[in-house]
């Protein structure tokens, strides 16, 4: 099970994430990102990839795609809000889309 995270864990794992693109999303404790692709193959195989690893980890995102452009939401519905998962997740998508 997830925990929310501290203020502590905050700064050491949002922070970064805020720096590199995402933003806190507002009434939300959730964190959101456009990413955008050349086309629409390379989004469709960018969101199985990081598919792939939302289900391996049993965190999925909200998201949605038009075109070559992929918003992702990110947010830990069991704990209202966000976890280290949603962190782990945003940095393997970042890592993805490079």
């Amino acid at each position: 099970m997830s925990e929310k995270l501290s203020d502590t864990a905050r700064t050491t794992m949002i922070d970064p994430l805020l720096k590199d693109g995402w933003a806190m999303v507002d009434g939300r404790d959730a964190i959101i990102k456009e990413f955008k692709f050349a086309d629409f193959v390379d989004a469709l195989g960018w969101m199985v990839r990081a598919g792939v690893w939302a289900e391996k980890w049993n965190h999925h995102p909200e998201w949605t795609n038009v075109y070559n452009k992929v918003t992702v939401t990110l947010t830990t519905h069991d704990v209202d809000g966000l976890s280290a998962l949603d962190a782990k997740l945003a940095r393997k998508m970042d890592i993805l889309a490079d």
